[in-house]
This record gives structure tokens, sequence and C-alpha cells, in this order.
């Protein structure tokens, strides 16, 4: 399914707020949408920042997973999941949710194996066979990569047929299960265009986010997805490059 088809099922569906439907209307008033600049499309079209994008790595897992998405839900927040192939199984109900409530969903390989270490037979064994197994659960057809530890050779890069999704704000938090650090670290570290890194797979992490949407919230940060950030900014993602930040253009 096509971006613009997605959006058009996301609406009917209800599952896009306020900022979900001018990114919406500004995607059906002008298809061409990648690649233009966020003044070609007249600053009246789209809401004000600052945008934050919040990732989670190596879900799904029920009984972390599903909180998440509640206290999400709860908060009318969209954000974006890399998700390994072997959790799948098992907690497939979850992908079609995130789906359903307007999350973004994106490829961290199918066992977390290392890009920088496997060869070509083994990276498609590790991309292209979760790309198929989401594809045969969800509506999205296109999924963003993360490699597993950010590392990816540059051969692999060129096989990876998605845009590659890194990071840059990182507390860490499979180090320890201190919410309160974790939760400074973050607010210390982001700015608009700011992608924060996190994992679904630890209660602390899971509260460690809502802290987080809460008191960026109340600076008056708007969370979004990463496609959605990468349509605000004008930016047209290339497959095989890099990104870890989509800060405001300074022109």
């Amino acid at each position: 399914m096509g971006t613009l088809s997605r959006l058009r099922r996301l609406l009917r569906a209800g599952t896009l707020g306020a900022l979900g439907v001018a990114l919406a209307l500004t995607w059906l008033w002008f298809p061409g949408w990648y690649g233009r600049s966020r003044t070609a499309l007249g600053s009246a079209q789209l809401p004000a920042g600052p945008f934050v994008a919040l990732t989670f790595d190596d879900g799904p897992r029920s009984g972390t997973t599903d909180l998440l998405l509640d206290g999400l839900a709860r908060r009318g927040v969209h954000a974006t999941f890399f998700v390994i192939g072997e959790n799948v199984e098992g907690n497939e109900e979850l992908l079609v949710r995130m789906e359903r409530e307007g999350h973004q969903v994106g490829l961290h390989t199918f066992h977390h194996k290392s890009l920088a270490e496997v060869n070509g037979r083994d990276f498609y064994a590790e991309v292209d066979r979760l790309r198929e197994t989401l594809r045969g659960l969800m509506d999205q057809r296109d999924f963003m990569l993360r490699p597993p530890y950010g590392m990816i050779t540059p051969s692999n890069r060129a096989r990876a047929g998605a845009p590659i999704i890194l990071w840059s704000v990182d507390p860490e938090d499979w180090s320890d299960r201190d919410t309160q650090r974790q939760t400074q670290v973050i607010l210390d570290a982001v700015e608009d265009g700011s992608i924060i890194l996190l994992h679904d797979i630890y209660p602390s992490s899971v509260d460690t986010a809502l802290t987080v949407v809460d008191g960026l919230m109340a600076r008056g940060y708007k969370f979004v997805t990463v496609e959605e950030l990468f349509a605000l900014r004008g930016v047209e993602p290339q497959d095989g490059k890099e990104y870890r930040k989509l800060p405001p253009s300074s022109g």
C-alpha cells in the first residue's frame, strides 16, 4: 500500500490526531512531497514544532509493548517500532495494533544479528525475511531499517533497500533499570528533530518513555513517527543512507 493509500486508511480509521490530519492533508494536496522543501509546501500548511521521534527496538514483547501502547494511546502519541523477526510469532496482534493506532513499524533484523558481520546471503535472510513477515501481517509495504548496535558495512548499506535510521539520543536503557537517570539523559539531550532510542522490552523503559513524553509535551514538543519527521522536514529518505536526526533547516 502506498503512502497516500495508507494515510487515507488511517484517516478513515480515526487513528490520526490533529498533527496527523495536518500532515495527511499536506500529503494529499501535495502527492510529490518527497524531496520538496518545507517552504515550497507553505508554512501555513504544516504544524509548528518542535518535533521529536520516539523509537523503540527489540520488541514486540507481551507484557511491555502492550503497556507502552496503552500509555501512548492515552497521550495521543505515535512512535516508531523497530522489531525483531523472532519476536513476532505469538505477538502478531501487537504489530496489527501498532499499525491500527498510527505507529510506524521498521526492521531490526530477524535474529538481532550485527549487519557489520554478515555476508550478502545472511543479510537477505535477516532483513528480507523480516520484511516479508511484516508484509504478511500488515498493510504497510515499505519498512525503514535500524541495524542492531547501529553497525552496518558499506556493502550491506547498498543491499538495504531502505533508509537506515540510527539515533541522536540514547540513554542506554539496556544498561540499568534506572528510570530517573534515563529520563534525565533524554530531557537534557533532546532538541528539535531528535530521534530517541529506547527498548520496549523492559518495564523500566516503558516508564521512562511515558515520563519523557509527559515532560517533553509540557515543553511543547510534538511526537511524530520517523516517516512523519522526514515529511515535516521536506526530506526524501534515501535507501542505504544513514540518518541520526532531522533538525529544522537553517535556511
